[in-house]
């Protein structure tokens, strides 16, 4: 039988000192109520304290709710997490040298996971080599507070990979839909699955409490085996939760579920904004076949352009979350999508990408300079961390980063075929050298990666010695809106072109046809 508690109660179980998992995808598969609580006891007691917590990757909305409820000096000593991006209240922590702190790729914390379940060490992968995480530059490590080395290069068949460490997990804090009599735990009304089988197995193999929230309770045996992702033996405690969210601005919809399905003309355009026009352009890179990865941000608008212009069956859209086919969401509903093909735990879609399976990925960038490097992780006040960026970035065949010329106030007009600028952003994104490098511009070159830059006014390619611009948007200046916003000196391309138009203005481009033309070109050979 199962031992139901309360969230309270739940709480009280966690000591000084313990690893805490956490599990959660941004605002999906998160047990709120008991993190809540887990705030509340230490508030009201001072305890428990010294915790690490480990985290694949943002659990929170900015400023509330989700790891936000654990930002606290004392509460947590050490933090391992794969985003900090949704927990503004953590990044201040992390800037202000009051815990130490860890980012590690987000597709390497699902995999460690599954290292911690089978007690392997850690994970050796080449995710990560030549970036921020490799040792001989940061490491992975966030402040001048975290002095312990987690990552290591090692040589394996003659080539280096990078080794991170895995720390021995103590209690758990999951999320399922149904529990039964046994607590045997299924996950029908999730919209993302995530690692959470995983980290049961790791914590109950380490010894642990694996606590586990459910909107019901049901007789047992009654469940569908092939819905049952986390079996009873596992599970410790069960906290019933009648009323818990889907997300954290859905209560449950169906159709991301995939209980139902929805018909995509219901979907609402994007308004035609700077934002709307670079994932417009973004879309037209995409080809029919291509299996594909959104990120957050800009690129995350791109399924919105797609469902207009009625291609999103054209290719299989995919998030790092284990959402596969669809289209995503974005905001608060990143991670989910309408009317997913499949839904599977992240560490095998994390497989499916480190392996190089994605035709092309659409990223986002907050800097670039000269030789391609971009950086999405560290930036002015940010402290965001990696999420899935890394693994995808260096293993897509063709990648797409998108984001505005120049951030902080930039204000500009679209329509009737154009794009106007009425005032430029405070500060430049395309600079000289990176914060830095979340993704190595040189690899890629060396690795034949396709890489593009696109904002709302140009378009980059990269080339072995650099950028080279390709496109400029209607009723800009190339010298006055372009070379005068740029840090350093780049290629012109011979050819510069127009952007499309089409971007420009409101209502359906018709991309299909040419889709469908641009299919029949052939992607170059990667390895």
């Amino acid at each position: 039988m199962i031992s139901l508690i309360t969230a309270e109660a739940a709480a009280a179980l966690v000591r000084d000192g313990d690893c805490l998992i956490v599990g959660g995808n941004g605002g999906t598969g998160v047990a709120e109520p008991v993190i809540e609580a887990l705030e509340h006891r230490f508030v009201t007691t001072g305890a428990p304290r010294g915790l690490t917590l480990f985290h694949t990757t943002g659990i929170g909305a900015v400023t509330e709710h989700g790891l936000c409820h654990l930002a606290h000096e004392g509460l947590i000593g050490r933090v391992i997490g794969g985003n900090f991006g949704l927990q503004l209240p953590f990044m201040r922590l992390i800037r202000e040298n009051r815990i130490e702190a860890y980012n590690f790729p987000q597709g390497v914390m699902a995999q460690m996971c599954r290292a911690m379940a089978a007690k392997h060490p850690g994970v050796v992968t080449h995710v990560g080599l030549e970036t921020y995480m490799d040792p001989r530059l940061e490491g992975g490590r966030m402040n001048a507070r975290t002095t312990e080395q987690m990552v290591e290069v090692v040589e394996l068949s003659g080539r280096e990979w990078l080794f991170y460490k895995a720390p021995v997990p103590t209690i758990a804090f999951l999320r399922g839909t149904s529990a039964d009599e046994d607590g045997f735990v299924s996950m029908e009304h999730e919209a993302t699955t995530r690692e959470d089988l995983s980290i049961a197995q790791a914590v109950h193999n380490a010894g642990g409490i694996v606590i586990c929230q459910v909107k019901r309770l049901v007789k047992r045996g009654s469940l569908n085996p092939h819905m049952v992702k986390i079996p009873g033996f596992l599970i410790d405690h069960i906290v019933l939760q009648p009323d818990q969210m889907q997300t954290y601005s859905t209560a449950y919809d169906p159709s991301r579920s995939g209980e139902t399905r929805i018909p995509i003309s219901t979907l609402r355009p994007d308004p035609l904004t700077d934002r709307r026009v670079i994932a417009r352009r973004a879309a037209m890179e995409l080809r029919r076949g291509d299996v594909v990865n959104l990120g957050v941000g800009i690129s995350a608008m791109i399924p919105n352009v797609a469902a207009e212009e009625g291609i999103e069956d054209l290719m299989t859209l995919t998030v790092e979350s284990g959402v596969i086919g669809g289209v995503p969401g974005y905001a608060r509903e990143f991670g989910t999508a309408y009317n997913p093909r499949a839904i599977v735990d992240q560490p095998y879609q994390f497989d499916f990408y480190d392996g190089g399976g994605l035709t092309c990925a659409f990223l986002s960038f907050a800097e670039v300079d000269r030789h391609g490097n971009v950086n999405v992780t560290r930036f002015g006040d940010r402290f965001d961390g990696s999420g899935g960026f890394i693994d995808i970035s260096q293993n897509a065949k063709r990648l797409v980063f998108n984001g505005t010329l120049t951030g902080g106030g930039l204000r500009t007009e679209v329509g009737a075929g154009r794009l106007s600028i009425h005032q430029e952003g405070q500060f430049r994104k395309f600079v000289p050298a990176v914060g830095q490098i979340s993704f190595n511009g040189h690899l890629a070159s060396q690795r034949g990666q396709d890489v593009s830059y696109i904002s709302e006014r140009a378009v980059f390619k990269l080339s072995r010695e650099g950028l080279v611009l390709t496109e400029i948007a209607p009723g800009v200046s190339l010298d006055d809106d372009i070379k005068a916003q740029i840090d350093f000196a780049f290629q012109v391309s011979p050819d510069l072109k127009l952007m499309d138009e089409r971007i420009f203005r409101v209502g359906p481009m018709r991309i299909g046809a040419d889709l469908e033309h641009a299919s029949g070109q052939r992607i170059g050979e990667f390895a």
